[in-house]
């Protein structure tokens, strides 16, 4: 009989696990992110001097936005425009939580 809770008791917590291992992870792709974030620029305007291309740093919090955790660039202009148009703002299709993202983008002036 101790056999066989033992084993019921074995099965269950081995059913859980599996269950508990089966959380949805985001399959969107860094083109696709990096489009919508490009979409989110280009709706604003910027004080910059010229055309600059700068490497962005950021990740997702829980809610799905974007917090920027680095701005390569050394312009004051560039980081305060990046950092009021993308920091808290939310995509369509947020990547992965607290994952780290690198990309390219174009600062234009308008």
């Amino acid at each position: 009989m101790k056999n066989a809770k033992l084993l019921l008791v074995a099965f269950v917590l081995g059913t859980m696990s599996l269950f508990a291992n089966n959380i949805e992870t985001p399959t969107v792709s860094k083109e696709d992110i990096r489009k919508q974030i490009v979409e989110l620029l280009e709706t604003s305007t910027t004080n910059v001097a010229s055309e600059i291309s700068v490497n962005i740093t950021f990740t997702f919090n829980t809610e799905g936005e974007i917090v920027v955790l680095k701005v390569a660039s050394i312009d004051k202009e560039v980081l305060k425009f990046v950092r009021e148009n993308l920091n808290g703002k939310t995509i369509e299709n947020p990547g992965k939580v607290k994952r780290e993202y690198t990309m390219p983008i174009s600062v234009v002036k308008k």
